[in-house]
């Protein structure tokens, strides 16, 4: 086939190929809203846009807010008495893992980048026993408002992050950070805020 040949149904093509694209993409992202619906036990407000079919484990106990957008890969899992409570105009990229046995929250407005993981819980270990027969040890994991965790962070259980933080990517947060800071690192350490801003110091001994 002659490159003119090419050009001319290529041209000729374009529009029906953007046409099924936008078709499709709106046929998959009413699926996906339909999956989570009947997937948790709370509502899904017509707002909240998903661009993919989010993977739900456990007991389904999740709350939505609304204008959420939420990208595909999205991972959400609660078990015992565990829920997940996210706020409104949330975005949560690709590839975030949310796993609650008592509560994670995630403030209004807060962005959550690529490959984030939100655990409110670990596993025990020693005693003789495997650790996947031990059980968990869980503390609630709280995200303020307007708060921006960057690609790929780990936030540990019984961790607060306060509201308007700044959380950089990669870094794992294993104590409290409070309103306006900027931590990074592995653990994370304040990289920048006002007084009284920070991680918080570990208690006294």
């Amino acid at each position: 086939m002659s490159g003119t040949v090419k050009r001319l149904l290529a041209g000729a093509l374009t529009p029906l190929a953007r046409l099924a694209a936008t078709v499709g993409e709106s046929a998959r992202r009413l699926w996906a809203h339909a999956r989570l619906r009947a997937s948790i036990a709370g509502p899904v407000d017509p707002s909240v846009v998903i661009m993919g079919v989010a993977e739900v484990r456990g007991v389904g106990c999740v709350e939505l807010g609304k204008h959420l957008l939420l990208y595909p890969g999205l991972y959400l899992e609660t078990q015992e008495t565990g829920r997940i409570v996210i706020g409104d105009h949330v975005v949560m990229s690709r590839g975030v893992h949310v796993v609650a046995f008592r509560e994670v929250s995630i403030g209004a407005g807060t962005l959550i980048g690529e490959y984030v993981s939100l655990r409110d819980a670990n596993h025990r270990f020693g005693g003789g026993r495997a650790i996947r027969r031990s059980g968990h040890a869980a503390a609630p994991v709280r995200i303020g408002r307007n708060v921006w965790i960057g690609r790929g962070a780990t936030v540990l259980p019984g961790v607060t992050i306060g509201d308007g933080a700044v959380v950089g990517a990669n870094a794992v947060v294993t104590r409290e950070v409070a309103a306006g800071a900027v931590v990074g690192g592995v653990p994370a350490r304040l990289l920048r805020g006002g007084q009284g801003q920070g991680i918080a110091s570990p208690p006294e001994p």
